[in-house]
């Protein structure tokens, strides 16, 4: 196909539009109306002489043409806005946009990052923070550090570091427990969405896991608070929390530890790396072990 006859703005709006998986929301990250997404849309198609969404309610569904497009455009737009962003006042930058899990972002890698800073000044971290649930294509993110067992659909996963779980909580809870674990019952153990933390560590513990009611929550960092407070018990990473473990306003309950998965930095397996995240990659896990 002759390039003078590729219409740019609608493949960028192709793009916007299957990374957002509508018309709406493409619409809302383009700052155009519904109705100019559809008509570039239509455009394309007409231009390509092939359908590019299977139109489905409340959804659209790539066809198998727009999905050998797709990661091809997708991977050449970041390449022209990542040379756009590194030329920046006669300097040569890179910004890296970086999802991360709010407990691993407070309890570790925000006191850090002024130490890669030193060392990449060329390279600007942009942190947008979520409850592990993330998006990397819909959220137009290069990075996501996230918590798991490292397998995830369609990216590629290096891990960072474990982080063992054991109970927390405050002062005042601590010393009712008596360190007797059979006294657990007689609290409110706080939970995480991942339900199977507090069994596995009953198990570890030589315990028959208890039925357990206590409220959930989807951040580890909510948990910390109200077990501080003297709410309840939360099961959590200790290597997040050193800093509150280190002032006293949580105390662990027991030794007993158990390892319900690690974090990783995560990107597009259709996605070459660029310098800024082999950068920010190798610093992670050097400093992450050091």
């Amino acid at each position: 196909m002759d390039r003078p006859n590729i219409p740019l703005n609608a493949l960028r709006t192709f793009e916007t539009a299957a990374r957002q998986g509508s018309f709406t929301n493409a619409a809302i990250e383009l700052r155009v109306t519904q109705a100019a997404v559809s008509h570039q849309i239509a455009r394309l198609e007409e231009l390509l002489g092939f359908q590019l969404f299977h139109r489905k309610r409340g959804a659209l569904e790539l066809t198998s043409e727009a999905n050998l497009l797709f990661p091809v455009l997708t991977s050449s737009l970041d390449r022209i806005g990542g040379i756009l962003d590194r030329i920046q006042g006669n300097r040569f930058e890179e910004t890296l946009n970086v999802g991360v899990v709010t407990t691993f972002a407070t309890g570790w890698l925000l006191d850090r990052l002024e130490g890669f800073k030193r060392l990449y000044p060329e390279v600007r971290i942009r942190i947008f923070t979520n409850n592990n649930r993330v998006n990397i294509a819909q959220e137009g993110l290069d990075v996501a550090i996230r918590f798991g067992d490292g397998r995830w659909s369609g990216l590629k996963a290096e891990p960072i570091m474990t982080t063992p779980l054991t109970p927390l909580c405050a002062p005042s809870v601590a010393s009712k427990l008596g360190g007797n674990k059979t006294n657990l019952s007689n609290h409110i153990l706080l939970r995480s969405y991942r339900s199977d933390e507090w069994p596995l560590w009953f198990i570890e513990a030589g315990m028959a896991p208890p039925l357990l009611e206590g409220p959930v929550f989807d951040t580890s960092v909510a948990m910390a608070d109200l077990a501080a407070e003297g709410f309840g018990i939360a099961l959590l990473p200790i290597k997040m929390f050193e800093s509150r473990v280190t002032t006293g306003s949580l105390v662990r309950c027991f030794e007993e530890e158990v390892v319900t998965g690690s974090y990783w930095i995560t990107r597009l397996s259709t996605k070459e790396k660029s310098s800024a995240y082999d950068a920010f990659e190798n610093w992670l896990i050097q400093t992450s072990s050091s």
